[in-house]
């Protein structure tokens, strides 16, 4: 039986096929054939010719995270919006609990693709690594500094640690909307994250434990953050007040609509 699906493919351009390029990206697929978890994008196939190198994998129709936040964001409630983090933070546990573990080294928004029934995806592992060693070398130049942490913006060792920072910069974007340090360039990011110690501002309305979670991931000791798992625990309890609120607005309101009705008819 023949079964036709969407799938999105990734071409690397011709004037990039040098020798590191080819490199990464036999790495990316050998990397990427490992995986399977509902919350990392499925790999299904690649093409290595002189002529093109492609990955193929699924296509997941409402684009990158990042996409989704730049636009119209009417439908993304606050449960959506944990219920994504609870997604990303299964994806990366499970990265991180491979054996060896795998670094994603490159956790940003643009990175994070949505199927159609708003589930979130880890993908893009060109700059993954496993992890054979306690720690990974970072003196690679390579990443966007926006969602990089600090010691990785020093060129110092990273590990686990370092993709646990970036998840707390795409927090953020779930919280503001915004891009990250937009209004500096990339050396002024290096300079104010990795040698100032500067933060992104959080919104003061911001719920205290979504506040003080993407805090924790932002610690100038990596070893001082959470895991993975310990952010899902958190989260987890987050989604429990979430749905508490609501059933208690929605008791609210239907207790305020029957007291309506029955003044209704009391009158007639």
């Amino acid at each position: 039986m023949l079964m036709l699906n969407d799938v999105a493919v990734k071409v690397f351009s011709r004037q990039e096929y040098s020798d590191d390029v080819i490199l990464s990206f036999r790495q990316e697929v050998s990397l990427m054939k490992r995986l399977r978890h509902p919350n990392i994008l499925l790999f299904m196939g690649a093409v290595m010719s002189p002529q093109r190198l492609c990955i193929v994998t699924e296509f997941l129709p409402r684009g990158s995270l990042f996409r989704l936040l730049q636009k119209n964001t009417s439908r993304l409630d606050w449960r959506r919006r944990v219920h994504m983090a609870v997604d990303i933070a299964r994806g990366m546990n499970y990265l991180h609990h491979c054996n060896p573990p795998i670094i994603h080294r490159d956790l940003k928004s643009s990175n994070l693709l949505v199927d159609k029934s708003w589930n979130v995806k880890v993908g893009d592992f060109g700059l993954s690594r496993i992890k054979h060693e306690t720690y990974l070398t970072t003196k690679t130049g390579k990443g966007t500094p926006q969602w990089m942490a600090p010691e990785v913006l020093r060129n110092e060792q990273a590990d686990e640690k370092s993709d646990i920072y970036s998840f707390g910069v795409v927090l953020w974007e779930l919280t503001t909307e915004k891009i990250p340090w937009d209004s500096l360039n990339s050396m002024q990011v290096i300079g104010a994250v990795g040698f100032m110690n500067q933060r992104l501002d959080i919104p003061k309305d911001v719920d205290p434990q979504w506040a003080s979670l993407i805090e924790s991931c932002w610690c100038s000791d990596p070893q001082s953050r959470p895991t993975f798992q310990e952010i899902l625990d958190k989260l987890k309890e987050l989604q429990k007040k979430l749905n508490v609120q609501l059933q208690a607005s929605r008791t609210a309101s239907a207790t305020t609509t029957s007291a309506g009705e029955n003044n209704g008819s009391n009158e007639s």
